[in-house]
């Protein structure tokens, strides 16, 4: 019960917001119009019932000058009925096009704001998927399964009511007493559904979970192969295609062992949902039957309430013809509600690292940890002067990098404070430069937009400062950059970005390490050159970047670290 009622909150919690949104009137007003529609196509419904009565008597009764009427009736009653369903169907998924566009501009919005993407990628699989296309799938399920709701109570209402009059009465004798059932085939629809409502959930109710495991592993195996296009070079040269293999394998061999406990379990399912239906095809014509022998019906009569029947079966059934779609929501909002979940724990992470403002750069007692405890830096304080160079050296994991997370502020396994002059400009480097899709131009101002983009002319210049001379010319090519660049030309085109960004700071997280000495030390003497006023924070192993920097702070992975003067 309590998972269930969990299951529900999560559900309200995805439903809400749209509806009280800033759109919350329009959407109102598109639902209650579809809803409308909906109840008119039942009406409909109603009317053709009415005529089998009509038809089917008149043909009884061989009143061949009321057939081609009728037949005119019944094809203005469809008609109307399928213009009615069309344009239901039409604006319901107008309906849920915006509900989807509102959604994923809010996940979107959540994901990328406050960096909580980058906080998000260990502990949610598959966020692209999450957004992509679990939304979709939400909010086309909850119209459909919330109109088709409303639109079967309404058909129960109307046609439990003909069903009523139809069936008439039923006397049952028992030792001489008998017991006189008014609109028994009514109450018999009703015991037989809800029976089968209950039967129904016991087969299938394992379903929600393995549908959870299948979209699962099914990501997981879409991204085994992403992975190897996007690394497919690396895997090259190590020759690594049996390892992936091996990985393709097993994550394929998990889609297909949960596929296969799917399968079984529909299997079950379709067994009983089928036999329940078709066992409702030929129960009121069995319960009605002795009514028509006795001449208390004709044919029409007869006609008109296996029609009823039908109609008030597929109401009250409707849980149980509904059921796979049900548990295919239920598993994604799990999925949805998990993802909500991590975005909100990652909001609730605050870092006790304190920033303020100062005239330069200052680092004052601060503390930085792993997610496990372990400290890696222990009560840093320095103090660098603007337009000066820091370089940061230490064996590998000491923390070099970790240092440059906290001091962009997206760790925050952290304390002390951080300062910087009010209103500086920024910019951070990482050692594999990341190359958005689309054209040159937009690689090379990156983060800016193409709105904000300088003219050409300067754009050619930049790219000839940072020695891609050659690239000059491709400005509004379009293509994956990040594939036919090299290495060093991407460090090279990052550095471009920063002569065009004309940052007061500067972090360089091993952002050369792709370059040869001598070109590395001709990017470092162009940042001082262009730029003579920023101050630059580099994580570097080489030891030719002394001559470039003034300072060093040697960490040593323990807590401990050495602040000292090179040049």
């Amino acid at each position: 019960m309590n998972e269930k009622r969990n299951l529900f909150k999560a559900f309200w919690n995805l439903f809400k917001d749209y509806w009280s949104s800033e759109e919350k009137w329009k959407a109102r007003g598109l639902l209650a119009f579809v809803i409308a529609l909906n109840f008119a196509m039942v009406w409909f419904l109603v009317q053709i019932n009415t005529w089998y009565n009509e038809f089917y008597n008149s043909l009884q009764e061989y009143q061949s000058d009321l057939f081609w009427p009728l037949v005119g009736k019944f094809t203005g009653l469809a008609f109307c009925y399928i213009v009615i369903a069309v344009y239901s169907v039409y604006l319901r998924q107008l309906l849920e096009i915006r509900w989807r566009t509102w959604m994923t501009k809010n996940y979107l919005s959540a994901w990328m704001g406050n960096q909580t993407y980058y906080h998000l990628k260990n502990s949610t699989d598959n966020p692209d998927q999450r957004i992509s296309e679990d939304i979709g799938s939400f909010v086309g399920l909850t119209l459909q399964l919330i109109i088709g709701f409303l639109r079967q109570i309404t058909t129960l209402v109307a046609f439990g009511f003909v069903l009523w009059e139809l069936s008439g009465a039923f006397t049952l004798d028992l030792g001489g007493m008998e017991i006189v059932i008014s609109g028994y085939m009514f109450w018999f629809s009703l015991i037989y559904s809800g029976a089968g409502t209950f039967l129904v959930h016991l087969v299938g109710r394992k379903l929600i979970g393995l549908q959870f495991d299948q979209q699962r592993y099914e990501a997981d195996f879409r991204f085994a192969m992403m992975r190897v296009r996007e690394n497919s070079e690396s895997i090259a040269f190590y020759r690594g295609e049996k390892s992936e293999m091996e990985t393709f394998t097993e994550r394929f061999k998990n889609v297909i062992q949960n596929f296969r406990k799917l399968m079984t379990k529909t299997k079950h399912l379709n067994f009983y949902v089928n036999g329940y239906g078709q066992a409702a095809v030929i129960v009121p014509l069995i319960l009605a039957a002795p009514r028509y022998f006795r001449n208390e019906i004709q044919l029409g009569g007869l006609m008109q309430t296996m029609s009823a029947f039908g109609r008030v079966q597929d109401a009250l059934s409707y849980f149980v013809d509904s059921y796979a779609t049900i548990a295919n929501l239920a598993a994604v909002i799990s999925r949805l509600a998990g993802f909500t979940d991590h975005v909100e724990e990652v909001k609730k992470i605050e870092s006790n690292v304190k920033k303020s403002f100062a005239d330069n750069l200052k680092i004052s007692e601060l503390n930085i940890f792993l997610p496990n405890g372990r400290e890696l830096l222990k009560k840093l304080s320095l103090n660098l002067e603007n337009a000066k160079s820091l370089l940061v050296t230490g064996l590998s994991g000491c923390g070099k990098s970790t240092l440059l997370r906290t001091l962009a502020g997206i760790w925050s396994y952290a304390s002390g404070e951080i300062d910087l002059p009010k209103n500086s400009k920024v910019m951070f480097l990482p050692q594999k430069p990341y190359l958005p899709l689309g054209s040159l131009r937009r690689a090379l101002i990156y983060p800016a937009a193409e709105v904000d983009a300088p003219s050409d002319e300067k754009l050619k210049e930049i790219l000839k400062l940072a020695d891609l001379p050659e690239l000059a010319d491709k400005l509004d090519v379009a293509d994956d950059w990040s594939k036919i660049l090299s290495g060093g030309e991407q460090q090279r085109l990052a550095f471009a970005r920063i002569l065009l960004a004309e940052p007061n700071y500067i972090f360089l997280d091993e952002s050369t390490s792709a370059l040869d000495e001598p070109r590395e030390i001709e990017m470092y003497k162009l940042l001082k050159e262009k730029l003579p006023q920023a101050t630059i924070v580099s994580v570097g192993h080489r030891s030719t970047l002394f001559q470039v920097h003034d300072t060093e702070l040697k960490l040593s992975g323990d807590g401990n670290w050495n602040f000292r003067a090179v040049n």
